[in-house]
């Protein structure tokens, strides 16, 4: 209770925040990346951004995909931040609850993880949120069995039923890591970490160092599948 008391405040900072990037152009609204990530360097914390960054990936929700986050969604994703677990059910909306600290975090540079538990919902959720970070100008890396994509507005591949998937195009998979954000399977992120620790020389490293990851179905990966051994 005293940790969602907290969370509330700065809901409350976040909201008093809407009205400001409503007003702005989506060309504004990307800009506000950069300016978020200048603060940064200039010796600002997440947390002191956080209540911007939140409000910002909001309002690009709202302008590309219709959705705007709800407060309790909000609450959820700064307990992710934290590093803490969110519970939510079914349809609560939790792929766009990990837009904002995934958002929060990207604007480090160092990139993002969100871990999912197939490859059909590493695709889906990167080919739907990637339209909210491409929006504010971030890039979104797609890892799975035998494939990495890279999330391009320009390439459409026909072949895909699921149009939230059309705009991934095929890359390397070091690109992939590279992106702002990637999404991947557990398998894929543990096999590849493994695979980095046997390679000879730096060149061949397809992982960048480790920074920030948000765990999908934290239940089933860390609790369930923690008896393979990968785990």
């Amino acid at each position: 209770a005293k940790t969602v008391k907290r969370l509330k405040k700065q809901v409350i900072k976040i909201n008093e925040l809407e009205v400001v990037y409503e007003k702005m152009s989506l060309e504004q609204l990307k800009k506000q990346t950069e300016e978020l990530k200048k603060q940064l360097k200039e010796k600002k914390s997440l947390e002191d951004i956080l209540p911007n960054a939140f409000a910002v990936v909001r309002e690009a929700s709202k302008r590309t995909l219709g959705m705007r986050h709800f407060d309790v969604q909000l609450i959820g994703g700064m307990a992710l931040h934290e590093g803490n677990v969110a519970e939510m059910k079914t349809g609560e909306g939790k792929t766009l609850v990990a837009t904002a600290p995934v958002y929060l975090n990207a604007l480090t540079g160092k990139g993002v993880h969100v871990v999912t538990v197939n490859d059909y919902l590493a695709q889906r959720d990167a080919g739907w949120m990637a339209t909210v970070y491409n929006a504010v100008g971030l890039t979104t890396g797609v890892i799975i069995a035998e494939q990495s994509f890279i999330y391009d507005p320009e390439f459409v591949n026909k072949d895909h039923v699921d149009e939230r998937m059309q705009h991934l195009k095929p890359c390397t998979r070091t690109e992939a890591y590279a992106a702002d954000i990637t999404y991947g399977t557990n398998n894929e992120f543990g096999f590849d970490y493994l695979r980095d620790n046997m390679v000879n020389t730096a060149e061949n490293l397809r992982q960048r160092e480790l920074n920030f990851a948000i765990v999908d179905e934290v239940d089933s990966i860390l609790i369930d599948e923690a008896r393979t051994p990968l785990i």
